[in-house]
């Protein structure tokens, strides 16, 4: 019995052994959730940005971690699929037990995790512009509201310099961020005097292809007067809307078509040459020339080719992986200021965060969870890059309640 019990002993002092490092190597590190669909419609628009997330918790790495402990990448695939991203958040949040969530793309899939994130008390990054009436304790927005994109967009094209639109058509993809950004885009046009009878509006649903007649019906109505096209078409519909403007000859200097939704990444597999002039309204671009800009092309360039990524040998930056970049560094700014990845004391830590980002502007977190940013527009060029033709001074602070819709009367301060 003696040597039993001795034996039962040395087994166990020897499975503990074997099990200690990798418990030890566990608490060692910070899990880091990336939450993006990396196949079907919207994965023409989120891969870079899960590589891009990827990129930057290597940088940090490289440059000794956060609180002197490595961050361990969990990435996990929804697929485009929006119940699906809710079933994901929870599993990273529970079972994989991540600090910190950087993910989703479209606001259905935002609107899908929000309350995983605010029954568990998660904390997420969100990186891309949206349509506002919204502000989450358990949530950064690092995209654009509303009042940073949509609207000086729209007054930008009623402008002289902008061609001076007196029709507007609001055409997007049938979900929630295009109907809201168009219902608040209706109440302003109305506000400037616009007609109703001057305003088309039209929704495509996710990965629809045929714009063949959708484009010959903008056409027909730009004959009653002066048009601007304002597009809130998501993921890779785009592309054969793209391609539809260009066989119909519909040209910039005709009917512009600005765009919410469409960066350097979705031009990347479109013969561009029949869209130069149509524009597009982010708080950032490729083309944008700065140091940080130049350091921040170079870094994504050769960590694409280090990993073979198929945007090595065409490497392209967008405005949600800049928003992408700026979040990761802010919440590493906040973990270290806080000395911990609690939820709640980074949430504290990261109002007045501030990064010199590769737009060439200082962005801050405002503690509206908010940054403040600038506003760009920019012309598509033949090789698929944008000029940009209008850019703010200063960075805006963001306004995530619109003016324009009922009942936001009191939350403007926020």
């Amino acid at each position: 019995m003696k040597r039993r019990s001795l034996i039962k002993l040395a087994s166990a002092v020897a499975v503990s052994s074997m099990l200690f490092p990798l418990a030890a190597q566990a608490a060692d590190t910070i899990k880091v959730g990336i939450l993006h669909s990396l196949s079907g419609t919207m994965a023409i628009s989120e891969t870079v940005l899960k590589d891009v997330a990827l990129m930057e918790i290597e940088a940090i790495n490289k440059a000794g971690g956060v609180l002197g402990k490595k961050l361990e990448p969990v990435v996990v695939d929804p697929a485009s699929n929006w119940p699906l991203f809710a079933e994901k958040a929870r599993g990273l949040l529970t079972q994989d037990k991540v600090d910190v969530v950087f993910g989703c793309w479209t606001s259905v899939s935002r609107k899908s995790v929000l309350p995983v994130f605010e029954e568990l008390n998660g904390l997420l990054f969100y990186p891309v512009q949206y349509e506002g009436e919204e502000m989450s304790k358990n949530v950064f927005y690092t995209g654009a509201a509303p009042n940073q994109q949509a609207i000086p967009a729209v007054e930008y094209l009623m402008s002289k310099e902008g061609g001076a639109a007196k029709r507007w058509v609001l055409l997007g993809t049938d979900y929630v961020y295009p109907r809201t950004t168009n219902k608040i885009l209706r109440a302003f046009l109305k506000s400037k005097g616009v007609a109703e009878s001057d305003i088309m509006e039209t929704y495509t649903p996710f990965g629809h292809s045929d714009y063949q007649t959708i484009v010959a019906d903008i056409k027909k109505f730009s004959q009653g007067g002066k048009t601007a096209v304002v597009s809130t078409i998501n993921g890779d519909s785009n592309v054969p809307f793209y391609k539809e403007l260009g066989n119909a000859g519909l040209k910039a200097k005709d009917v512009p078509v600005v765009a919410f939704s469409v960066g350097e990444e979705e031009l990347r597999g479109v013969d561009t040459k029949p869209l130069v002039g149509h524009l597009a309204a982010w708080n950032y671009f490729m083309s944008v020339k700065s140091p940080a800009n130049d350091t921040f092309k170079a870094a994504w360039a050769d960590y694409a080719k280090a990993n073979n990524l198929s945007a090595a040998s065409k490497p392209l930056t967008n405005d949600p992986m800049e928003a992408t970049v700026v979040g990761m560094r802010m919440w590493k700014a906040a973990v270290e200021k806080a000395g911990s990845t609690d939820v709640d004391k980074v949430r504290k830590a990261m109002y007045g965060q501030k990064v010199d980002a590769p737009s060439g502007y200082t962005l801050e977190m405002g503690n509206n969870h908010h940054l403040y940013k600038p506003v760009m527009i920019g012309e598509v060029r033949a090789n698929g890059q944008f000029n940009v033709v209008y850019k703010t001074p200063e960075t805006i602070r963001a306004k995530p309640w619109s003016p324009f819709i009922a009942g936001n009367e009191s939350k403007q301060g926020l």
